[in-house]
């Protein structure tokens, strides 16, 4: 008697990758999608536009980071924060990453923050506190975009499963 062998086909990296991308989105209400796709886009455009005043050197960019860090670091910070911002960009554009990208999205604008209180002001080279603002509307977009998506965390996410809000 012959046996046939059955040899498992190699994965559809493209379709399951489609697949997974929808079914993480696939359980919640389409309010809540609503909800975390206007916060998601919303982080990623004020994230997104700082991007050219950090690496093109612009002087309230310079200026910030001067004072935060020190003239001679300035650079580093300026330029390493805009990486952590678009890496933030992307994960939150991708629904499978929504929960990093906020995560990262919040502990960088967390220090942003941070710095406006103690060390910047709450404006900044005659913006009027615009910079401030839009570090605020991050602050809490990203918050709210890591609650939406909890669930998802891996590790603790599953503690999460018995608390509905």
């Amino acid at each position: 008697m012959h046996r046939s062998v059955c040899r498992p086909r190699p994965p559809n990296i493209g379709g399951a990758l489609l697949l997974d991308l929808i079914l993480t989105e696939w359980n919640m209400s389409s309010n809540m999608k609503i909800i975390s796709w206007i916060c998601r886009i919303a982080v990623a455009i004020i994230l997104f536009q700082t991007l050219f005043f950090k690496f093109t050197g612009a002087e309230e960019s310079k200026y910030i980071f001067s004072t935060v860090l020190s003239p001679e670091l300035e650079a580093f910070g300026r330029i390493g924060s805009g990486i952590v911002e678009l890496i933030a960009v992307i994960l939150l554009l991708l629904p499978r990453t929504v929960w990093l990208g906020a995560m990262l999205a919040l502990g960088t604008i967390t220090g942003a923050l941070f710095s406006h209180l103690t060390l910047l002001g709450i404006e900044v080279k005659g913006d009027g506190g615009l910079l401030f603002a839009l570090a605020s509307a991050v602050f809490i977009l990203s918050a709210v975009l890591l609650f939406i998506h909890r669930h998802a965390i891996p590790v603790v996410g599953s503690v999460f499963k018995h608390i509905n809000a």
